[in-house]
This record gives structure tokens, C-alpha cells and sequence, in this order.
């Protein structure tokens, strides 16, 4: 089993207090404005984004190399999508994936691309959250 830590620490009220998360080498202001106001900063919901495109594109990447093909390039960008449903929800998560994967045909890649969204751990996390899955082979 392994476990990674992230920490984060807020200073004050919500609307006027500030904030920094931590986790490996990065380390990233937030504050109210940065995460409901699109302002400079960073916020939980990017970095639960960073985590489910990473996780979506290993997980992708070890199903295409279990079947001894070597992807060139895995790209996955990951829209959390921050909304209302009493009181702040993430609402859903679109996942939108290019990969480059010489000799792979569309209907392995699909098929792969989606066993990778039910199966990869963060989606897993995220189970009771839609995702949307818009996944193409490119080269």
C-alpha cells in the first residue's frame, strides 16, 4: 500500500482569508476569489483535475502497454466542474483524452479509453460524480 500526503492551511474568514496547499514540490496560494471568482491563484477543485488526468492517463497507458503497444503520447485535460446542490458541489468532471498509440485501432482504443475512466482509482473516488469521457486516437 502506498500513501502520499497533501496538506493545506487557511488563515482568517472565508471570503477574505487565504490560504496555501502543499503537496510534493508544488505549493499553491488560494484564497475565496481564487476559487469561485476565477481569480490568480490555485484552487482544490484544479488540483482534483490534475489528479484525475494524471491518473486517467497512467491508467490508459497501462492498459495500451498491456497489450505490449507503446503509446507515444497520452493527453488529458480534466474540466471540475464547481456548482449548487445544497451548498458547493462538484457537479461533474469531463475528461477529454488525444493519444498517439502506433498500430492501435479505434475500437481497441474506446474500448480502452473507457474501461480507463470506470477503472482508474480517482474516477473510482469520484463514483457517485458524472463523468463524461471524449476520448480520441490522433497520428
Amino acid at each position: 500500500m502506498t500513501t502520499r500526503q497533501a496538506t493545506a492551511q487557511w488563515n482568517g474568514t472565508l471570503k477574505s482569508g487565504n490560504g496555501v496547499m502543499k503537496y510534493g514540490q508544488f505549493e499553491g496560494p488560494y484564497t475565496f476569489a481564487s476559487r469561485f471568482e476565477n481569480a490568480n491563484g490555485t484552487n482544490p477543485e484544479e488540483l482534483v483535475g490534475a489528479a484525475h488526468a494524471g491518473c486517467y492517463s497512467m491508467f490508459l497507458s497501462a492498459l495500451i502497454s498491456g497489450d505490449n503497444m507503446t503509446p507515444k503520447s497520452i493527453q488529458t485535460t480534466a474540466s471540475v466542474h464547481l456548482g449548487e446542490d445544497d451548498g458547493p458541489k462538484i457537479t461533474h468532471i469531463d475528461l477529454v483524452c488525444e493519444a498517439e498509440v502506433p498500430g492501435l485501432d479505434a475500437d481497441k482504443f474506446a474500448e480502452y479509453a473507457q474501461t480507463a475512466k470506470e477503472k482508474c482509482p480517482i474516477s473510482r473516488l469520484y463514483a457517485g460524480t458524472e463523468i463524461n469521457l471524449s476520448a480520441k486516437l490522433v497520428g
